[in-house]
């Protein structure tokens, strides 16, 4: 159905209905990983290094060495580096 305007209200309603949608299921989803993020920590794990864990596994082998890489050069840079290391 086209209203007077030309926009195909029934197509868009569809759309509008769908994202909707979706983002109820994004926002039950976010709430279910909060909730094993407090379970985590109520087992002693350190929430900011879980997710760093999460971030770091996301990444392809490559990227992750190349990361460490500029990191080290970075820290080394700066005089940061632990002795021997």
């Amino acid at each position: 159905m086209t209203d007077p305007s030309g926009v195909a209200a029934d197509q868009l309603r569809g759309y509008v209905e769908r994202i909707e949608r979706l983002e109820e299921e994004i926002k039950a989803i976010n709430d279910d990983k909060k909730d094993v993020y407090a379970e985590a920590k109520g087992n002693g794990f350190d929430v900011k290094i879980l997710k760093r864990v999460i971030a770091w596994r996301r990444k392809l082998p490559h990227d992750r060495e190349t990361e460490d890489a500029v990191f080290d050069l970075y820290v080394n840079a700066l005089g940061m580096a632990e002795p021997g290391a």
